[in-house]
């Protein structure tokens, strides 16, 4: 059991508290696998909805598993027992098109908002959501869309909205939804010497029109001020 409660607070201080009545959309990558993102924006989130008692979504934007409800699931001393599927979006609009599109016996194409569920975890005021990878057949594939309907819509439904991006050696969805969310946080392994990596992804998100607000050491505390200027512009 992975418990960041302390890093998560400095955490919460550093980036400030959403705006009343705008919920905030804040992004966690990572420029490789390993450097604990999927931890960081789960203990993120379950901070905001248990000890802040904020509105908040966890989306796992890794289509191609189910890793955050996994994570939840095998913990449910801890976070409490997943509800039932829900709609996991406020208006049909969606971040990510299936294609080609599935075709029910009516002849009508499933919608997008079809393949994503939502979940309430526990009690709390927190909710994740699940790819349903299962229901692709043949040689469909999920692209994530470069559009800000989806995030706006749960900045209208919700206080914070954490996303846990794949990392970028292995995906391009990062880059494809920074301009459209108000904070990225790279996280970077604290066993991790090599900064380069980190700052070329932060470079990458400046370029693509996102925010980099900072860099977190995954098992250790937040960067100080000063290890934020020597990193971002």
């Amino acid at each position: 059991m992975v418990e960041l409660n302390a890093e998560m607070a400095d955490l919460w201080t550093t980036l400030g508290a959403p705006t009343p009545g705008r919920g905030r959309v804040i992004a966690f990558m990572s420029a490789r696998n390993g450097e604990g993102v999927s931890t960081v924006a789960r203990e993120f989130a379950w901070f905001a909805a248990n000890r802040a008692s904020r509105r908040t979504w966890l989306i796992d934007l890794d289509l191609n598993g189910a890793a955050q409800c996994d994570a939840l699931t095998v913990e449910p001393e801890r976070f409490g027992i997943l509800g039932p599927a829900a709609a996991a979006t406020p208006d049909g609009s969606m971040f990510f098109t299936v294609q080609p599109p599935l075709r029910g016996p009516d002849g009508r194409s499933w919608s997008d908002a079809r393949y994503l569920s939502a979940h309430r975890v526990g009690e709390k005021t927190l909710w994740v959501t699940r790819f349903r990878k299962d229901a692709l057949q043949g040689r469909q594939g999920v692209h994530v869309l470069p559009t800000a309907d989806y995030w706006n819509a749960l900045r209208r439904h919700a206080d914070l909205v954490v996303i846990d991006v794949p990392a970028a050696e292995r995906s391009q969805a990062g880059l494809t939804i920074a301009p459209f969310v108000d904070d990225v946080v790279i996280v970077l392994a604290a066993d991790e010497p090599d900064v380069r990596s980190p700052a070329l992804l932060r470079d990458a998100v400046i370029d693509a029109g996102g925010h980099c607000t900072g860099l977190f050491f995954n098992r250790q505390t937040v960067v100080t001020p000063g290890f934020i200027r020597a990193i971002l512009p």
